[in-house]
């Protein structure tokens, strides 16, 4: 295995591989496979399959936990974004991984080290190379470092933006006034949760309740808009 790599993964995210065959087969291609078929080497798509799988119970639990008052359907579009292959390429290349997976020329040509998809698969396949080698309590270390601090900046929180949608649906007939009050706190102040009362034109539309009051204000949004879809 590239051993600069293996200086970076252990300086970056303090990860040492006891077994690097794991690691050399996560970081090796189908196509660099079919060409050098003269020697016993793995592509990455077994280990690949086993990644997605950790990496979805993982993702899914932090969800779980972290957005509490999120009901199943709205956590499942949050971890299908979190999860979706343009996401996931991403993090691969801020990993620096597109650098170090072995592929054919074929593939080398056509500016595969840049494809989505194959970047996609390839950090899924560290995940799994990952968990076989150290265990899931490691895959938590690294996605601690590498992806969670991304969801809690709020970077996919576009995918449950109530707030814009409760306004684009009130005001397809022009403009109206939303107001978002505060009416109760519950709780000690280390476990403190909020109560946001959601009106328009002096109408209560939803009520909603959160960690915070921005939370709480999304889930006002979300139970406005269950309330007037349904009417």
């Amino acid at each position: 295995m590239n051993e600069l790599f293996l200086k970076e993964l252990k300086d970056d995210f303090n990860i040492s591989f006891n077994n690097t065959a794991y690691l050399e087969e996560a970081f090796t291609h189908s196509s660099y496979v079919n060409e050098h078929r003269n020697q016993n080497i793995k592509d990455n798509e077994r280990i690949e399959f086993l990644g997605d799988a950790v990496l979805e119970l993982i993702i899914s639990r932090y969800l779980f936990e972290h957005y509490p008052t999120l009901p199943e359907g709205h956590l499942t579009k949050l971890r299908a974004r979190i999860v979706c292959e343009a996401s996931l390429s991403l993090f691969a290349k801020d990993c620096g991984f597109d650098h170090y997976i072995r592929l054919g020329k074929g593939e080398e040509r056509m500016d595969g080290r840049k494809r989505p998809a194959l970047l996609c698969d390839l950090f899924e396949s560290f995940i799994g190379a990952l968990y076989l080698d150290q265990g899931i309590t490691k895959v938590l270390e690294f996605l601690n470092q590498t992806m969670f601090p991304k969801i809690q900046s709020g970077a996919f929180s576009h995918v449950m933006d109530h707030k814009t949608n409760l306004q684009e649906y009130l005001q397809k007939k022009g403009e109206i006034t939303i107001d978002y009050q505060l009416v109760e706190e519950i709780g000690p102040a280390h476990q403190k949760a909020f109560v946001v009362e959601v009106s328009a034109e002096g109408q209560i539309l939803g009520q909603g309740q959160g960690r915070t009051k921005k939370a709480a204000e999304q889930v006002a949004a979300e139970n406005a808009l269950l309330n007037l879809q349904g009417q």
